[in-house]
């Protein structure tokens, strides 16, 4: 077992270490965001169908949390973060 996280983006980083928000997670999530808004724009699928993954994903994570050795807490900001993409979709579904 390490004490440290690492990837193979970057350095690792000890175990200590105040914790930041992650800043390639962060693009990721912004985005996956940005490609779904942008298929539906374009008729790839329809902003239910989007809705739709992002319930999965809520799904997979919260089935995985356990197995991937997530705290309750992060946890809790990953769901966070998947509903503020949901509900950002839903709020396109209620302006078309």
């Amino acid at each position: 077992m390490t004490d440290a996280f690492s990837n193979d983006n970057g350095t690792p980083r000890a175990a200590n270490d105040a914790r930041e928000p992650d800043a390639y997670g962060q693009a990721a999530l912004f985005l996956v965001e940005s490609v779904l808004h942008g298929l539906i724009e374009r008729s790839v699928f329809s902003i239910e169908e989007a809705i739709q993954l992002v319930d999965i994903a809520v799904e997979v994570k919260s089935d995985l949390a356990g197995d991937l050795g997530d705290s309750p807490e992060t946890l809790a900001k990953s769901l966070a973060l998947l509903s503020s993409i949901s509900s950002s979709l839903r709020n396109d579904l209620k302006t078309r």
